[in-house]
């Protein structure tokens, strides 16, 4: 018998058995997949590492800085700024408290105002202006019990059209993967305090380099692949194998949605999810000159929204003397297959090369990666996550009971596993 089944091995569960281990707890960690991280997967493909969906760890997470070794992942950071498409022609913003060097080019960027550029300046105090422990500011959202979307919040500030068109909605919309912003403001303020504090980085190899870390770190035998949990009872888990896992606590950190799966009551806390579609490529040069930097498209028009190189950010992702380009298209991601792909790289081919030249035309679609479930939609995400435990003994963690995150995913695991050591 053990103390604790944790079901699932994504970075909530695995942050949870990291943490009850710490404490003396013992535990065993099942998941059905083939390997740790849950949505945080890495894939080979003919020698380039492919990221499912453009992902990326903010290093002011909290929960990661005290979960993760930073040098042992070896963090490539993008530049603190972005290389902006416009009507006008390509431009670029970039934070002038890290590149001071660069003010006057990003005060004269067509991308809005000179009122809008101190108008990020006063976001950026409010993100970063009494920031708890956790990451979450303080006063920075309508009190009452009132919920502001993004676009509410920006508009409220005095935001232009012009700025919130050309470069804001598709900055945020690639973090949000929605283009309306109707994520609350909450998650506008902890974003942009997390980028004001640290870097948007990628480990050496992959994303899963951070799933596999935290795996390393449990005891031999705790994690259990390929492995299904069937039911959830009072005090055990029952496996599609026929298998009864036996334990006085069992944490059930699966996807939103898995509770009816297993038995259990979802506690009318149903989730809904936002899909991505994300294209990667090989191609023998980087189209951003080899500058680790995100691209974004502020023209208003065509369906690439970003393009990154993860190649040019850290080690690992493409094999010698090639790059690897990756290109998001929000919205919802289709069926697929082979037709739909085709055509899809077809038209994407084409739009990029009015930005980035014909060289595009030797590009190589590696893979069309068509998520459904990217992100969770939450409704009122923040700090104020505390774990509770059902009448069966059942623990619910990830990031669709905190924040759609890395830093939601791992402190609700983290959160779990003080609240069973504080029962003792």
């Amino acid at each position: 018998m053990h103390e604790v089944v944790i079901i699932g091995a994504g970075l909530a569960g695995l942050t949870c058995a990291r943490a009850l281990q710490s404490g003396g707890v013992d535990c065993v960690v099942v998941e059905a997949g083939d390997a740790p991280g849950g949505r945080v997967r890495t894939d080979e493909v003919e020698g380039f590492r492919l990221d499912r969906g453009f992902q990326v760890l903010l290093t002011a997470y909290p929960a990661a800085r005290a979960a993760l070794d930073y040098a042992a992942l070896r963090l490539g950071e993008f530049e603190p700024g972005a290389r902006v498409a416009t009507p006008e022609g390509p431009a670029r913003v970039s934070d002038p408290w890290r590149r001071p060097g660069r003010f006057w080019e990003t005060l004269l960027a067509p991308v809005g105002t000179m009122g809008d550029k101190v108008r990020v300046g006063a976001l950026r105090l409010a993100a970063t202006r009494g920031m708890a422990a956790d990451g979450w500011p303080s006063g920075n959202v309508a009190g009452g019990g009132e919920i502001r979307s993004t676009a509410e919040e920006l508009e409220r500030r005095g935001f232009s059209p012009l700025m919130r068109e050309r470069f804001l909605r598709p900055w945020l919309s690639g973090i949000f993967l929605e283009r309306e912003l109707s994520t609350p403001a909450a998650m506008l303020f902890f974003v942009y305090g997390m980028f004001a504090r640290g870097a948007a980085a990628l480990p050496a190899g992959g994303m899963q380099r951070i799933p596999e870390q935290l795996a390393a770190g449990l005891r031999p035998g705790t994690l259990r692949l390929g492995e299904t949990a069937r039911a959830v009872g009072v005090g055990q888990v029952t496996l599609v194998s026929g298998e009864t896992l036996r334990a006085r606590e069992v944490v059930v950190a699966v996807e939103a949605g898995a509770e009816a799966a297993l038995g259990l009551d979802g506690g009318g806390n149903e989730v809904a999810w936002r899909g991505v579609t994300c294209v990667q490529w090989a191609a023998p040069r980087s189209p951003l000159g080899g500058e680790p930097v995100l691209w974004l498209n502020g023209t208003g028009r065509g369906q690439v929204n970003t393009v990154v190189v993860p190649s040019d950010v850290a080690a690992g992702y493409a094999p010698a003397g090639q790059t690897l380009v990756s290109t998001t298209v929000l919205g919802e991601p289709g069926l697929g297959g082979a037709e739909a792909n085709g055509a899809l790289t077809g038209v994407l081919r084409e739009e990029m090369k009015g930005y980035f030249g014909p060289e595009v035309g030797d590009w190589r679609p590696l893979a069309v990666q068509r998520i459904l479930r990217a992100l969770p939609v939450l409704a009122r995400p923040g700090r104020g996550y505390a774990p509770e435990r059902s009448p069966v003994g059942v623990w619910r963690c990830g990031d669709c009971v905190a924040s759609a995150s890395i830093q939601g995913a791992m402190a609700s695991g983290a959160a779990v596993a003080a609240a069973i050591l504080k029962r003792g």
